[in-house]
C-alpha cells in the first residue's frame, strides 16, 4: 500500500483548487514534492554527483530545474535522437544509456563538433564503433566521438543458471571490459571517457512490499549479495578500463533505489536517478527512503453508474515492464476508490469502485499516479507545475514539443 495516505486529503484539496480552471484530464507535477525529493536524492548521493535518467523525467524545464541544483549535473539520456536535440537544446553532457543503430543520427554526430564534445554513446560491440564509422562524412574523417562502456550488472547464482537483473551488456567479466577499451583506444576517431553500470534489480525492486513480509525478506537478502558481488566485479572492471584509459572521466552507477549503496562505492564517480524526482508507484515500497509522489494526473468523472460507483474519462496508461497490476496507474484522490475487476483502467472510460464515489460528481476530478515515472509524460502534452494551491507555469512534456523518442 501508499506510505502517503495520511497526507493524501489535503492534497485533494490542493491539487483541485490549483486545478479549477482547468478541465481534466490534466497531469501535474508539484514544485515542492520535486525539489523535497531531489534534495533527498542529493543527501543519500554523498556527495557524489547524480546525473539525471531523462526518461524518467521527459520534460525540458524540470531537466532545466532540477540540474540549476547543486549535487546534478548531467543527463542519462535514452535515445541518439533525443540526446542530439537536448545537446542542441543547450545541455552540455548528455550521455547516451543505451547502444544506438540510428545511422542518420551518427552522421550529424559525426559531422558537428558542438554535438561530438556534448555527446558520448554508449558501447558494448565492437560492431556498434563500425556502425559509427560507417555514418561518418565522406572519407571516414569527421569528429572524435566519446564512447562509454558497460558493464553487465545482473546478479548469477548456481553457475549462472539462475539470474537476476535485466538483460542487457555481454560484458559481464573485467576482462571483457578491458579487452573492449583496447579495441576503443587503437580505434582513430573515439575516445573512452566512460563505465556504466546500472543494477537496475536492485535500484528498481523494491524491498519492502506491503503485505508480503516473507517475499520482502527474499528481496533484501538476494539485493545484500547482489550488491556485494558487483561492487568488487565493478571495481575489478574500472581497473582493467583505467589500465588502458587512465584518465576515465566517470564510473557512472546506481539508480533512485540504489543511491545510497552504489554511492558508497569508492569505484563510482557519479550516481544515475530519475524516478525518485517524481515518485511513481513502483516506488513505494523501499525501506530506505520515501519520497513524495510529484507528478500525478486526473481524469474528469463523466458517469454515475449507480451507489460507489463512478466512470471517469480514459485512465488506462500501463507502464512498461512484465503486465501485471503493478504497472497499472493507481486510483490516488480521493482514497478509496479501487478499479472494477472486470474492467480495470480502460482506453476510453475506466468504472471506479469504492465508498468514496459517493462523494464525486460529474465534473469533478479523479487523481492518479501512474506506475512509472516519465512514461506519463508520452500521454501528455503540458505539465501544469503546482506551488501550494497555485498553478504557477504550464510547461511542455517531450511530447508537447512535438518529440516522442520511443
Amino acid at each position: 500500500m501508499p506510505q502517503y495516505t495520511a497526507d493524501a486529503y489535503g492534497d485533494k484539496d490542493r491539487y483541485d483548487r490549483a486545478t479549477a480552471h482547468l478541465d481534466a484530464p490534466l497531469a501535474v507535477v508539484d514544485l515542492r514534492a520535486f525539489d523535497a525529493n531531489a534534495a533527498d536524492l542529493v543527501r543519500r548521493s554523498q556527495g557524489k554527483p547524480i546525473r539525471v535518467a531523462s526518461k524518467s523525467v521527459r520534460c525540458r524545464a524540470l531537466l532545466e530545474r532540477v540540474l540549476a541544483r547543486d549535487g546534478f549535473s548531467g543527463i542519462m539520456s535514452f535515445t541518439l535522437d533525443e540526446s542530439l536535440w537536448l545537446a542542441r537544446s543547450g545541455f552540455s553532457d548528455v550521455l547516451l544509456a543505451y547502444p544506438s543503430a540510428d545511422r542518420a543520427g551518427f552522421a550529424e554526430l559525426t559531422a558537428d563538433p558542438e554535438l561530438a564534445a556534448a555527446v558520448t554513446v554508449m558501447v558494448d560491440d565492437p560492431v556498434q564503433l563500425d556502425l559509427i564509422d560507417a555514418a561518418r562524412p565522406a572519407g571516414g574523417s569527421g569528429e572524435e566521438i566519446r564512447v562509454c562502456l558497460e558493464l553487465d550488472t545482473a546478479y548469477r547464482v548456481l553457475g549462472g543458471k539462475v539470474r537476476v537483473g535485466a538483460r542487457r551488456s555481454p560484458l559481464r567479466a573485467p576482462a571483457q571490459l578491458g579487452a573492449l577499451a583496447r579495441a576503443v583506444a587503437r580505434r582513430p576517431g573515439f575516445r573512452l571517457v566512460g563505465l556504466m553500470a546500472y543494477e537496475g534489480h536492485v535500484a528498481g525492486v523494491g524491498d519492502e512490499v506491503a503485505g508480503k513480509p516473507v517475499f520482502s525478506r527474499a528481496i533484501r537478502v538476494m539485493q545484500a549479495a547482489a550488491r556485494k558481488e558487483l561492487a568488487q566485479r565493478r571495481w575489478e572492471a574500472v581497473r582493467a578500463v583505467r589500465a588502458v584509459a587512465p584518465r576515465l572521466e566517470f564510473v557512472n552507477g546506481g539508480g533512485t533505489g540504489s543511491v545510497q549503496h552504489t554511492a558508497a562505492e569508492a569505484a563510482v564517480t557519479e550516481i544515475a536517478a530519475g524516478s525518485g524526482l517524481y515518485v511513481p508507484r513502483l516506488f513505494d515500497n523501499f525501506r530506505s527512503f520515501s519520497g513524495r509522489p510529484a507528478a500525478l494526473f486526473a481524469q474528469p468523472v463523466v458517469r454515475r453508474p449507480g451507489p460507489g460507483v463512478v466512470t471517469v474519462l480514459g485512465g488506462g496508461y500501463p507502464a512498461s515492464g512484465v503486465a501485471g497490476a503493478d504497472r497499472l496507474p493507481e486510483p490516488y484522490l480521493p482514497a478509496g476508490l479501487r478499479y472494477d475487476p472486470q474492467e480495470g483502467p480502460g482506453e476510453v472510460q475506466t468504472p471506479l469502485l469504492g465508498t468514496a464515489a459517493d462523494a464525486l460528481a460529474i465534473g469533478d476530478k479523479v487523481w492518479f499516479r501512474h506506475a512509472k515515472a516519465g512514461e506519463l509524460c508520452e500521454r501528455f502534452a503540458q505539465l501544469q507545475l503546482v506551488d501550494g494551491d497555485r498553478v504557477v507555469e504550464t510547461v511542455p512534456t517531450y511530447r508537447g514539443e512535438g518529440r516522442t523518442f520511443l
